[in-house]
C-alpha cells in the first residue's frame, strides 16, 4: 500500500464520514421535529407513525457509529502495524497503490495459514483481512479486521 495514496483515501473517507453525520444529524433534527408532530395528534396510527420515525433514524444513528468505530479502530491498527514496519505484504503493488488481486489470491493460503498458526495476534488477522480486502472479498476481510480490533483490545 502507498504511503500517499492510503493517506488521501482516509482523508476522503474521514470527509465522507463528517458529511454523513452532519446529514444524519440534519436528518434527525427535522424528523424528530415530524415525530413529535404525528404524536401530538393523538390519533393512534399518527402515534404509531412518529413512535416508527424516532426508533428508526436511532437505528441508522447505531449502524452509522458502528461503521464509524469500525474505520477508526481499523485505521489506527493499520497505522500501527505500518509503523512496525510489517503492514508490507510482499505483494506485488499497481501504480495507484493497490495491491495487485491476482497476487493477494494466489498468496491468500500463506495469510491464512498464519493466521490460524497464531490465533492469538492480532497482527496476523489483520494481514489476514488486508489480503482478503485485497483479493475482493469485503465480507471476509471485515470479518478478519473485527477479529483482530478484538485481539488488540483484550490485549491492552
Amino acid at each position: 500500500m502507498s504511503g500517499s495514496a492510503s493517506k488521501s483515501g482516509a482523508i476522503s473517507g474521514r470527509t465522507a464520514a463528517i458529511i454523513m453525520g452532519v446529514l444524519l444529524a440534519l436528518y434527525l433534527g427535522l424528523v424528530g421535529w415530524r415525530a413529535v408532530q404525528f404524536i401530538l395528534t393523538g390519533e393512534p396510527i399518527a402515534i404509531a407513525i412518529g413512535v416508527a420515525l424516532i426508533v428508526l433514524p436511532i437505528i441508522g444513528a447505531w449502524a452509522l457509529w458502528r461503521e464509524l468505530d469500525f474505520g477508526v479502530r481499523s485505521q489506527r491498527l493499520v497505522e500501527r502495524l505500518s509503523d512496525e514496519g510489517g503492514a508490507d505484504l510482499g505483494l506485488p503493488v499497481s501504480e495507484s497503490g493497490r495491491v495487485d488481486r491476482a497476487a493477494a489470491t494466489a498468496e491468500f493460503e500463506r495469510f491464512k495459514a498464519a493466521a490460524e498458526s497464531e490465533p492469538g495476534s492480532w497482527r496476523a488477522w489483520l494481514r489476514l483481512g488486508l489480503v482478503y480486502d485485497a483479493a475482493g472479498d469485503r465480507r471476509r476481510a471485515r470479518g478478519a479486521i473485527r477479529t483482530a480490533i478484538e485481539l488488540e483490545r483484550r490485549a491492552s
